[in-house]
């Protein structure tokens, strides 16, 4: 179902607030949840998690699996409109809601983005490069796989990211034993190019077709899991930048895609750009627009499900984020330097309400804004050192 007329901030629909509702109770679900509240929207949280960060703060939340009909309905009773916090909510709940309410990334895009063979397939239809991958399902396949393509990373095809289900191998005794390892699922294996850097894109498009983007932002990746993202002007040459904003939104028109994406790009070293993957939601590295920019990604979020209309966003000031993960607090034993790192110049924290630490879980997200990109990196390194962490390079 579209959406035909805007949803406004602080009506009623059929008789009730107007309220928009989030598949899934993560971080992601929690900041779109401020984001729509701040502008005077009720929201509703399905999630069966009874802890979920945005469950916590939301007007409703109902805690039921994604695919139960109950819970589903209770949703469409609420909402004029749902979106989805994360590319793995079932897609058929997706489908059932889709045909009783506007549903924003619609099931069709999210199922593409939930499979890396369906995924790649699109990139080469909007005819953006992408590393050379064979598709490995059978025995068959994976014999065929030509020298060419190693080394390489296998990647399960399904429920793959922060590193996860991915593997690389060097040769075809790995590449096999790989296989065999992540038991014979259907899997995509990507040749190793020679990388300078990564980057991403986020791009909103609304239900007409109208697309804003943030600027392009570089990345820093340690152990598979977003660490650093920078955000400046020369960040990366101009026209590699405009290419990768250029292929973002022909992506995004490609899939005629509602809602907010962000699609990962690989710098090779000969300056040439491929697209990596793409995430059919807000994403960790535009969480910097929060604070550098007029616009952040998660007020685009509820912009494009409600229909309201887009402007470009303005980045005000140059801005890093550094993401933090449960290890911080177990680095401090449970109490990481917040009261030093806040004293510093243009630091913002934000934290996402779960309450156990675990290495490798994100906690929550520092954004670092300053009057220079100098200023930015050395309160950024300082934090670093404050909090334990890695330098910036």
């Amino acid at each position: 179902m579209s959406l035909h007329t805007p949803i406004l901030p602080g009506t009623t629909v059929n008789g009730q607030p107007a309220t928009l509702g989030v598949m899934g109770g993560g971080q992601l679900g929690r900041m779109f949840v401020q984001a729509a509240q701040r502008m005077g929207y009720f929201t509703a949280v399905l999630d069966p998690d009874p802890v979920s960060p945005a469950g916590l703060i939301s007007h409703h939340h109902i805690q039921t699996p994604y695919l139960d009909e109950q819970g589903l309905a209770q949703l469409m009773q609420r909402c004029a409109a749902i979106t989805t916090e994360f590319e793995n909510v079932p897609a058929p709940a997706l489908h059932t809601l889709g045909s009783h309410r506007p549903v924003a990334p619609a099931a069709d895009a999210v199922a593409i983005a939930q499979d890396r063979a369906k995924e790649k397939a699109h990139f080469k239809r909007c005819g953006v490069a992408c590393a050379p991958y064979a598709v490995i399902d059978t025995p068959e396949q994976l014999a065929a796989v030509t020298d060419d393509l190693l080394p390489g990373i296998l990647k399960t095809a399904r429920m793959g990211y922060d590193g996860k289900g991915q593997v690389r191998v060097r040769n075809r005794e790995e590449l096999v034993q790989a296989w065999a390892d992540l038991k014979q699922v259907p899997c995509v294996l990507e040749k190793m190019l020679p990388l300078k850097a990564e980057c991403s894109v986020i791009v909103a498009r609304g239900w007409d077709g109208q697309m804003v983007n943030l600027p392009v932002q570089r990345n820093l990746h340690r152990d598979g899991i977003l660490a650093v993202t920078e955000v400046y002007e020369g960040n990366l040459p101009p026209a590699l930048a405009q290419q990768a904003v250029e292929a973002t939104k022909s992506i995004a028109a490609g899939l005629q895609y509602v809602g907010v994406l962000c699609v990962e790009f690989f710098v090779l070293q000969d300056d040439s750009l491929v697209v990596n993957e793409m995430a059919p939601r807000p994403h960790n590295s535009g969480h910097y627009s929060q604070d550098a920019c007029d616009v952040s990604q998660f007020e685009l979020q509820v912009r494009t499900l409600a229909g309201l209309p887009l402007t470009q966003p303005r980045q005000h000031s140059p801005s890093l984020m550094l993401n933090l993960l449960g290890d911080v607090w177990i680095a401090a034993n449970g109490n990481p330097a917040w009261a030093q790192v806040l004293a510093l110049p243009g630091t913002h924290l934000h934290l996402y309400g779960k309450l156990d630490a675990k290495a490798g879980r994100k906690m929550g997200h520092l954004n670092i804004t300053g009057s220079s990109v100098a200023q930015v990196r050395a309160t950024a390194l300082q934090a670093c050192a404050l909090l334990g962490l890695p330098a910036l390079d």
